[in-house]
């Protein structure tokens, strides 16, 4: 059976009733896993990124993260209260110090979302905490990838640090929403086969139905999807995120699939949930959203990938002839207004390196603002 996640994410708004209140409402609708996001703003925008557009106004977007920071005491408290409902807890941390307070509480799983799929630092810390695990004979805390604004290259590196072992990847789109007709489920598949590992999908179409199905069609193993109590509300996934009433049918319609696949057969079993889906959305629709497999930026993520992936940025603006430092570097996800910086693969090589021109705090870094090493 697929591993179904509702991905509360930051809905709670740093509400611990509220949170408790989206558990119960994912669990009452099926759910197999609750998610959370584990935000420092810090760790995930430079202060200067740009401005997001809200009910209540435009607001810096930094602003808006720093909003959504809750104590580990929060997650722990949510971790306890998945697990009284019957279900287990997936979180999202975003940089160093969210992912070591994440791994003293002992989540089910560590979830890595498609901007952090490049951040090197993070992975490795990871990698590393997981190597520790095994050496001590425990088993490895398990991991979900999700690979949206991707190339194949990109997810290639990500598991040459993760290791295949006890991971899963999920074919995303990096769009919200995410049109249903590009999501080229076959891909699924072939990247299980390509990398050895489980696949599914995290999906952020609005349909409740029809990538979940066909996912599940594909062999994907996991289903994730936003769940929120009302997308009136002003969390910044809620308007791509399925109600209650919403996030249960998915659930129903994926277990019906699977039941259909077990009761007839695997070709048999697909055809027949193939024919219903046809009538429901037509045959056009549903063979565009199969797609061919093959793995591509989809047209609705192209113009994110630089912005939305990780990339090196200078945190205070410096002169000419001063020598950079840790403190000097953040490795971030670009978003609004500011430039793409060099991969986070050059972070240790910009460390220690002395710049040629003057810089900006925010400013993508670039290997030609340097002049030598010292």
């Amino acid at each position: 059976m697929a591993f179904i996640i509702a991905e509360i994410g930051t809905s709670h708004e740093g509400s611990l009733e509220k949170a408790k209140q989206l558990v119960d409402c994912a669990v009452d609708a099926g759910c197999d896993a609750v998610k959370f996001q584990w935000v420092y703003a810090s760790e995930i925008l430079h202060p200067e990124t740009g401005f997001v557009q809200l009910p209540a106004g435009r607001i810096p977007l930094f602003e808006r993260f720093r909003q959504l920071e809750c104590s580990p005491s929060f997650y722990e408290e949510m971790l306890r209260y998945a697990h009284s409902k019957g279900v287990q807890f997936v979180c999202s941390p975003f940089g160093l110090k969210s992912l070591d307070e994440l791994l003293q509480i002992h989540p089910d799983y560590v979830k890595i979302a498609s901007p952090e799929l490049n951040h090197y630092p993070l992975l490795n810390r990871l990698s590393e905490f997981r190597a520790r695990q095994a050496e001590s004979n425990e088993t490895p805390v398990p991991v979900i990838v999700s690979s949206g604004v991707s190339t194949l290259s990109d997810i290639e590196k990500a598991l040459e640090i993760l290791g295949t072992e006890g991971v899963s990847l999920l074919h995303c789109i990096t769009s919200y929403p995410a049109p249903e007709a590009e999501y080229n489920l076959r891909l699924i598949e072939n990247l299980s086969r390509i990398f050895g590992v489980s696949a599914g999908v995290s999906d952020h179409s609005l349909d409740p139905v029809l990538v979940p199905v066909l996912s599940v069609l594909c062999r994907g193993t996991v289903v994730e999807k936003h769940i929120t109590l009302s997308r009136k509300t002003s969390g910044l996934d809620d308007p791509v995120a399925l109600e209650g009433e919403q996030f249960a049918l998915m659930v129903h319609c994926v277990r019906q699939c699977e039941a259909a696949l077990n009761h007839y057969g695997a070709e048999e079993g697909r055809k027949r949930v193939i024919s219903q889906l046809e009538e429901s959305y037509g045959a056009g629709k549903i063979s565009a959203v199969l797609g061919d497999g093959i793995k591509r930026l989809a047209d609705s993520e192209k113009d994110n990938y630089g912005r939305t992936n990780r990339s090196l940025h200078f945190m205070r603006s410096m002169r000419a002839g001063e020598t950079v430092q840790g403190a000097d570097v953040g490795v971030l996800r670009t978003e609004k207004t500011l430039s793409v910086g060099a991969g986070p693969e050059f972070l240790e090589m910009v460390i220690g390196s002395v710049l040629a021109r003057d810089v900006k705090n925010g400013d993508g870094i670039r290997l030609s603002d340097f002049m030598r090493r010292v």
